[in-house]
């Protein structure tokens, strides 16, 4: 079963290319059919894991052999890595089906079907590596899917630009990744992750000479593995890719935010606690991030127009949750924000492409409103989406995210206290933003000039089928499997794929902070209403009051401009004096270029004695005799 689960996605990307000629139909039959089929039997192997315990490492093929040194390509299915594969296989399956209606009148959709199960299956070799040489390969696989995908439109040079944008954001994290793995070879002399946990226990106070200072070995490479994971999941001074890969399809970026490539990078920091947990600074760094990463995205979010980009902005921000959850040695609540983010998120994304749809691909909310009865379904599945995220009370974002809070309370120390501070305020800054979106796009006076509200209209059932699945995952993944994942039975579901998880007393919890979340949660929902909807003259004198904050905010903290001024155009010079001094002006001029130009000035002089007068090949002969007769007798 775990061959099956692993290689149908890749087998239907392979067959749902190839029969191209056939038909769209048979590509989005057959791809969408196996992805499905996996998505079937993760849900079977995460049964079997949770009631009968079943387990194991399943192995492919031997990699790499050199004299002690063993790397297999397996199948490593633990509790960690089968409640990823169902998380991924899920939500795969379903944009799978959502894109069948959606990309409908895309003219290459076997080419796009063909990219999300190879999308799914580069994301499910990385979550059943059992060495951090597997878990590379996938980790590069999702990169290049990602470009692939995002830049599917290739005839928009927009699409093109942001997936080139994101392909190089992340080499620049993969690098600090790729280091990491160095050291881990280095040092350890394995690759393998039980062998090199076993080992990191030993070179807890080891310090080595890295650039010149002396650092504790596990905690540069931590470091490094985390500038990995900062690139993939888009934190932090790597996040600029993120709302710029909004040009692709919609579908791409639900599958992007809820499921695969962004969430790698949490995974990463996961399945590396045992290391993480003897590096306190690197515990630091991350929750520092995290927290950063949370408040900026947040504040970006709340002016943003495009509907696309502030869905991603927000996953952006729930990712820095994730992060400070990690940083504060909340490995399973991290990934039980991971598990219950996955579906609210992707049913944001889908139901704002069925809004997309609606409008004719029109994406700024400014140009909607009013269209609540037109698209009752949709309105009622991205209210429940809008709930899930905001934390709203008994759903699942509630669950996971105040969990979030708590343990970081419950840490104890400044660090913990400052998450929990910043986690308060990210989920005040969420309900602000989520809720404007939700209430600009749906209700109010319809603004769009270009399209009459009677041509806007509700979306097929193949698209909402995938919309309803995942409001119920909205509605109950957090009730359902909150004692599992971070309850009372924790400790028997994770064993030990996560390690030196440690016991927190939630005997005392204060009264305000389990209120305080879903109070201003709740009243963010008339707040809102009333700014955007009923009074918007408040705000827009605001905004006069504080054009530069706003303009701050419109443009993202102004790091684009900042990356252009600082790097981009800096590289650009550079190469483009290299080019014409260097290359054109000396490599080319003084190599393959004068060389021929050589060749051809004695060319044209030695083509005049083909004169075809006797006395002048005569000349020659007797010429080249006496060079000849000359070298002999001086040798």
């Amino acid at each position: 079963m775990p061959y099956v689960l692993i290689f149908f996605p890749l087998l239907g990307s392979i067959l749902g290319y190839s029969v191209k000629s056939l038909g769209d139909r048979y590509s989005e039959v057959i791809t969408t059919t196996l992805v499905l089929i996996s998505a079937i039997i993760s849900g079977l192997v995460f049964y079997n894991g949770v009631v009968h315990d079943v387990y194991g490492n399943y192995k492919v093929l031997d990699w790499i052999s050199s004299g002690s040194f063993k790397v297999n390509w397996s199948i490593n299915i633990d509790p960690l890595s089968s409640i990823m594969l169902v998380v991924v296989t899920s939500v795969s399956s379903l944009v799978h089906i959502y894109s069948i209606g959606y990309m409908s009148h895309d003219p290459n959709k076997p080419r796009f079907m063909s990219y999300l199960s190879l999308f799914t299956f580069s994301m499910l070799m990385l979550v059943v590596s059992d060495n951090f040489l597997q878990l590379f390969f996938g980790w590069e696989g999702v990169g290049l899917c990602s470009y692939l995908l995002i830049g599917f439109w290739y005839k928009k040079e927009s699409a093109n630009n942001a997936a080139i944008k994101a392909f190089l954001v992340n080499r620049v994290g993969d690098f600090g990744l790729a280091i990491g793995i160095f050291l881990i070879f280095y040092y350890f002399g394995t690759v393998n992750y039980d062998e090199v946990f076993i080992k990191a226990a030993g070179s807890v106070d080891k310090e080595i000479n890295f650039l010149g200072f002396n650092i504790n070995l596990i905690t540069i490479i931590c470091l490094t593995l985390f500038i990995g994971a900062m690139g993939k999941s888009a934190q932090f001074l790597f996040h600029t890719w993120l709302p710029d890969a909004m040009e692709g399809p919609t579908p791409v970026s639900a599958l992007i935010h809820a499921a695969t490539m962004v969430t790698a990078g949490v995974f990463l920091v996961v399945r590396c606690s045992p290391l993480f947990d003897y590096s306190q600074v690197a515990l630091n760094f991350v929750a520092i991030i995290g927290m950063v990463t949370a408040v900026f995205a947040a504040s970006v979010a709340l002016v943003q127009n495009d509907i696309k980009k502030i869905i991603a902005y927000s996953t952006c921000s729930q990712l820095g949750y994730m992060f400070f959850a990690a940083g504060v040695g909340a490995y399973h609540v991290a990934i039980f924000h991971l598990f219950t983010h996955a579906f609210f998120k992707a049913l944001l994304f889908l139901g704002s492409g069925s809004v997309i749809h609606a409008f004719k691909d029109e994406q700024d909310i400014r140009l909607m409103g009013g269209v609540w009865k037109k698209l009752p379904y949709t309105w009622t599945l991205m209210l429940i989406g809008t709930l899930a995220l905001t934390g709203f009370p008994f759903l699942s974002g509630f669950y996971s995210k105040d969990a979030i809070i708590e343990f970081a309370f419950f840490k104890g120390t400044p660090v913990g206290y400052y998450a929990m501070t910043i986690g308060i305020f990210t989920a005040f800054l969420t309900a602000i933003y989520s809720w404007r979106l939700f209430f600009i796009t749906f209700h109010g006076n319809y603004n769009n000039k270009e399209i009459s509200i009677e041509e806007t209209h509700e979306s097929p059932l193949i698209m909402l089928i995938p919309l309803i699945l995942l409001a119920l995952g909205a509605v109950f993944a957090g009730f359902l499997f909150k004692e599992m994942l971070i309850g009372d039975q924790y400790l028997d579901f994770w064993k030990n794929s996560i390690f030196f998880i440690k016991e927190i007393d939630h005997l005392y919890l204060p009264l305000w902070l389990l209120l305080i979340t879903p109070i201003l949660v709740v009243f963010a929902i008339p707040i809102t209403y009333y700014l955007y909807i009923k009074n918007i003259s408040i705000l827009s004198g605001v905004k006069k009051m504080n054009e530069p904050l706003h303009n701050f905010l419109l443009n993202k903290w102004y790091f684009d401009e900042l990356y252009e001024f600082l790097l981009v155009k800096p590289i650009k010079l550079i190469g483009s004096i290299l080019w014409k001094k260097g290359d054109q002006n000396t490599i080319d001029r003084y190599g393959p270029d004068g060389f021929s130009k050589a060749i051809k000035f004695f060319s044209n002089k030695a083509v005049k004695f083909q004169s075809g007068f006797i006395y002048d090949y005569a000349f020659i002969m007797l010429l080249g005799l006496s060079l000849l007769l000359t070298y002999l007798i001086i040798n």
